[in-house]
């Protein structure tokens, strides 16, 4: 079991208990079955960041203290130096490092993400989210999947979305993408 992933699962559930919440209302924001919620609790599954930040928002958290267990204290600004910013490895394909985390009341989330190639990969895993998103190709290439197209985006390529529509992303070629994330609702 991912380390990550289980600790993510036990503040969610220390949330809940902090509320005296069911897992039932949490599962119906997110949009997911109890059962899989249940597993997100306990580790077993993992959560997207942006069901996290929705999580986060509805129940008046930072999303900081839920993904990476920190509090944000900065308000006139937040330096983030090479390398140096907060990271999560929500699977062993994906790794998210935040720019954003330590700015108290941010109003977007900023994250360089690394995906690992995977060459048996066909299915892109969809994901919607309130707002909307920018996505710039910092080295390597993706396909991503967007309301019904299929786009590749190469190193210099940049997009900007709705994402209340469906998208979801993969790796191609034989090295990882790594891309600057910007979402903001």
């Amino acid at each position: 079991m991912n380390e990550q992933l289980k600790q993510i699962g036990e503040r969610l559930r220390g949330l809940r208990d902090a509320l005296d919440i069911e897992a039932q209302e949490v599962a119906d924001l997110c949009g997911l079955h109890l059962s899989t919620y249940e597993q997100v609790e306990r580790g077993e599954a993992d959560i997207t960041i942006s069901k996290l930040m929705i999580i986060a928002k509805h129940y008046g958290v930072s999303a900081d203290a839920l993904i990476f267990d920190e509090e944000s204290h900065m308000h006139s600004y937040f330096v983030v130096r090479k390398g140096q910013g907060v990271s999560i490895e929500r699977t062993k394909a994906y790794k998210y490092q935040s720019l954003t985390s330590g700015f108290a009341g941010n109003k977007a989330e900023v994250f360089i993400v690394t995906v690992e190639p995977k060459p048996d990969a066909h299915t892109i895993y969809k994901n919607t989210h309130p707002g909307q998103e920018f996505n710039l190709i910092l080295e390597g290439a993706m396909e991503l999947y967007i309301g019904g197209k299929t786009l590749v985006l190469e190193e210099g390529d940049s997009i900007y979305f709705d994402s209340t529509r469906p998208h979801g992303m993969r790796a191609i070629g034989d090295k990882a993408v790594r891309f600057l994330a910007f979402t903001v609702e």
